[in-house]
């Protein structure tokens, strides 16, 4: 059992991580812990797909002229995660800009409370 844990690691921390930020997407009013719930589920799928691409023992997957064959790493994962690590930092930005501008709107950032001013700034309307 212990040994299924330890290769499996990877794996069990990916879904650990992406379990705790879907955990604080769901449950915390406040929009700065989703944003960070939502980098913690862009990090847990990061390390999946990194997890995917190891291979123990693996080489890099540079092949030279007369060389025999060996066992590669898949580089693809590793473009993958670097991808999506540059769209995760756009859509972070992005999400602490707007969460700025509803700060400045509001002088909250507790998503309730902007909901609830926004309601009643549309019914005075």
């Amino acid at each position: 059992m212990l040994e299924i844990l330890v290769e499996q690691r990877f794996y069990i921390t990916a879904v650990l991580l992406f379990s705790v930020g879907f955990a604080a997407l769901l449950l915390h009013p406040n929009l700065i812990k989703k944003i960070i719930g939502l980098n913690l589920m862009d990090t847990a799928v990061f390390l999946f797909l990194a997890a995917m691409g190891y291979v123990d023992g693996g080489k890099a997957p540079m092949v030279e002229q007369g060389a025999e064959a060996a066992v590669y790493i898949n580089p693809v994962p590793g473009g993958l995660v670097l991808t999506g690590i540059v769209v995760a930092v756009s859509t972070t930005a992005l999400f602490l800009a707007l969460t700025y501008r509803l700060y400045q709107k509001y002088h909250s950032v507790n998503l309730d409370v902007i909901l609830m001013l926004a309601r009643r700034g549309s019914e005075e309307k």
